[in-house]
């Protein structure tokens, strides 16, 4: 069995492939790998244009993976997205749904109502889809990529908290810096596009997967992401003073393993195989970020959760 470092190694090639056509986003496209080691899903939020669907469709190709875009819209059904049965000769049959892809990308899913919302999330955490009496598997690798804008909320179903806590981590998408957009339009202008190809095959990203568990993390690093989301519920228990009455609501056990495990792949994609703290404080904030409530005291003085993440890293003792 290859070591972390081995199995993670591949995953910087699929990094080299992807930036064949997108223009900066680097950390995007460290997020989405440390997504793919993880076996987890990722929110992504952004404007429009920010190349969110490029970036999917290009790792996809990549992973020599099969990838389907669903379109969310708010006259979606559950049906549309994991099939139904159908009666065609006599009898029926199952028509499975685009969810039954190995890289899924879920394109502004604030635009659906609560029930197909939930019939994805179901199919996320269980790995599984039942259609009528039948229950079928999910491929393998599953990653889910739902995209969310931040502006025109009319019309939009946001995601509930106790939701969005089962994606790994939400990711900002930004603007590119002014050489990176001149570069977008140069590329624009010559209608040239690159050519992705697969460097990584689906059973190989497995093996990276299942070698994750090699990566160690020393308990005072345990201890140190404990304490960081033990502080995100009570910072007054945790001295932080000025925290207090900053927090709503803080972040659930699950930050917990998604901020070990996101900073195990952080690790092994940086060629080591051991955690230290600035793993953690390098994924902490788009791991915690939809996970902490600012109350309105935090809204009052327009503090958002990431400034509050930033707070918790400046206060919470380092190892």
């Amino acid at each position: 069995m290859p070591t972390p470092v081995e199995a993670a190694a591949p995953l910087r090639q699929v990094e080299a492939e992807i930036g064949k056509i997108l223009v900066g986003q680097r950390d995007l496209v460290r997020r989405l790998l440390i997504g793919l080691l993880c076996d987890s899903h990722l929110l992504l939020e952004g404007l429009p244009g920010l190349a969110k669907t490029t970036v999917v469709k290009a790792m996809a190709a990549a992973l020599d993976s099969s990838f389907r875009r669903i379109q969310f819209t708010p006259d979606l059904l559950p049906a549309d997205i994991t099939g139904t049965r159908i009666y065609e000769g006599g009898s029926f049959s199952v028509k499975k749904g685009p969810i039954f892809s190995q890289i899924v990308l879920a394109d502004e899913i604030n635009r659906a109502p609560a029930k197909v919302q939930a019939a994805l999330l179901e199919a996320m955490q269980e790995r599984q889809v039942t259609i009528g009496d039948e229950t079928f598997p999910l491929p393998r690798p599953f990653l889910v990529l739902a995209t969310q804008n931040p502006i025109e909320q009319e019309g939009t179903y946001p995601l509930p908290e106790a939701q969005t806590d089962r994606f790994l981590m939400k990711v900002k998408v930004t603007y590119p810096s002014a050489a990176e957009e001149k570069i977008v339009l140069e590329r624009a202008l010559v209608r040239h596009t690159a050519q992705i190809q697969p460097v990584l095959h689906p059973k190989q990203l497995i093996e990276a997967q299942n070698a994750m568990e090699g990566v160690h993390i020393d308990e005072r690093i345990k201890d140190y992401i404990v304490a960081l989301v033990r502080a995100s519920r009570d910072p007054k228990a945790a001295g932080i003073r000025p925290l207090e009455g900053m927090i709503q609501f803080g972040a659930s056990p699950r930050a917990v393993i998604g901020l070990a495990h996101a900073a195990r792949a952080q690790a092994a994609l940086e060629g080591r195989a051991f955690a230290t703290p600035q793993d953690v404080k390098t994924v902490a904030a788009d791991v915690l970020r939809h996970r902490l409530q600012p109350s309105y005291e935090a809204e009052a003085e327009q503090l958002d959760s990431d400034a509050l993440v930033v707070r918790l890293l400046e206060h919470v003792p380092v190892p």
